[in-house]
Parts: structure tokens; sequence; C-alpha cells
């Protein structure tokens, strides 16, 4: 009978702060790069990689730019730039609808702060749509021109973003999983948090108040049935709570957007 192969080691990583993260804006599939500490983010991140032997084999990264360059510095720091590298939309932040570029104080007062606290922390309701004519709309953008319309979102809550995220991780990463022995997520807060609640079987209310801190490894041992052994953070660990708390105190949110 033959033995189950073993999987490689899981890294999960949150991309470091973008430059509307520091503006404190919705941002969800706008394209923004990282700010000047989000490079620093980055770049501790592979270090924190390096030191515990942990050297990628394959990545795989949204569509974004904020993710793609979390990915390229880390690497950097490792020397692997190397290696393979896969891109997926199904890996994007949520799209936060008609909020997208606005100010997360200033939608609060607009719309009221339970409102928006409701849009952001509830499982399974969407802010506003974007309307399809809307400049912002993922279909007016060239990155998606080769996607049905149907799977183009005009506004996503965290359900949607689990929903969206699964297949590419039964059809992507698991048979990368059993190729390498070192895979690298990069992504975002939610894309990151839907992947999470999949591996550590979280409710829906567990995921919610889940804080995934910015640029800090998540590292996992998988089982042969891909249930999880083991998982840890990379680093200080004082210094892991002090960036979750930060993801948490934005804009008096316990969720993100990244």
């Amino acid at each position: 009978m033959a033995t189950a192969r073993q999987p490689g080691s899981l890294v999960l990583l949150r991309h470091g702060q973008s430059t509307w993260n520091l503006e404190n804006l919705f941002t969800g599939w706008h394209d923004v790069p990282l700010s000047e500490q989000g490079e620093a983010e980055a770049k501790e991140s592979g270090r924190l990689m390096r030191e515990e032997g942990l050297l990628p084999d394959v990545v795989h990264t949204s569509v974004l730019v904020r993710a793609i360059q979390t990915a390229e510095v880390a690497l950097a720091e490792l020397d692997r730039t190397w290696i393979p590298v896969r891109r997926s939309w199904r890996l994007n932040e949520r799209h936060y609808g008609g909020l997208q570029g606005l100010n997360k104080k200033q939608t609060s007062e607009r719309f009221g702060e339970d409102k928006v606290k409701l849009w952001r922390r509830s499982y399974d309701v969407r802010p506003p749509d974007l309307e399809p004519g809307d400049e912002r709309h993922p279909s007016r953008d060239p990155r998606y021109a080769g996607l049905p319309p149907e799977l183009l979102p005009s506004a996503e809550c965290l359900k949607d973003v689990v929903e969206r995220m699964l297949p590419y991780w039964y059809d992507a990463i698991v048979p990368d999983l059993l190729a390498y022995r070192c895979v690298l997520v990069s992504a975002h807060g939610n894309s990151l948090r839907a992947l999470v609640k999949h591996l550590d079987g979280l409710t829906e209310q567990q995921v919610v108040d889940l804080d995934i801190p910015t640029g800090v490894p998540r590292v996992y041992e998988l089982r042969p049935d891909f249930s999880v052994q083991s998982w840890r953070y990379l680093g200080d660990p004082a210094e892991v709570e002090r960036r979750a708390a930060a993801v948490k105190a934005q804009a008096g949110s316990k969720s993100s957007s990244g």
C-alpha cells in the first residue's frame, strides 16, 4: 500500500503596508504600491524566513502590485527571485465595491459607524455595489479582460472571498505543496483569512475576528490529508502582537482592507 506524500511547508505572507493603508483608504482591488514601511516589512519577512531555513521553491501572489512587491522584496532578501511565480485574481483582496478609494473615517461619518462596521466586520453582508460603468469596476481593468463577466465582482463580502479563493487552493496551491518543499503565498488580509478559515476550520465569527499582521510569515506544517499539524508566526511575539493590534485598530474595526 502506497504511503501518502507529505506536503511541503506553507508560508502565508500578508503584504506590507501600502500607500493607501497609510492614508486610511479602502483599497480592495485598486492597485497601489507598498509604502516605505511596507517595503521594510517585506524585507524583514524575508530575513525571518532565511533565519528559519524556509526557502520557498515556488510563490503564489494575487495580481495586485502590493502583494507582488512584497513577494519580490522578500525573495530578494532570500536570494530566491528565480523561483517559479504563479499569479491569480482569486488571491486578490476583497472587493470593497463603492467604498474603494474612500477614507474610512469619513465613510463612517457619512453612512454611520454601525453601517460601516456591518459592511466591514460581517461575514456575509456586502458593501454597496459599483455600477458597471464606474471606472473602478474590474471590467475596466485589462488584467481581468480574459475572465467571464459573471466572475467579476461589483462588491464582495468575506464569504464571497472564501468561495472564489478555494478553487485556487485545490487546483494550484495543493499540487505545488505535493511537488515542492516550501510554498509561499503572498496575498492580502481577506484572501489569507479565507485560506486560514479553510485550513484551521474557523467558524464565521472566528474568521471575522481574525487579525493577520502585515509582513509576518505564518508558517503551516500539514499532514498528508492537508489537515493542519501545526502553525506559527515567525519573529518576536511582541512585534507580531503589535502588528496584529495595528490591523485591528484601523478605523476602529477588526476587519481591515488590505
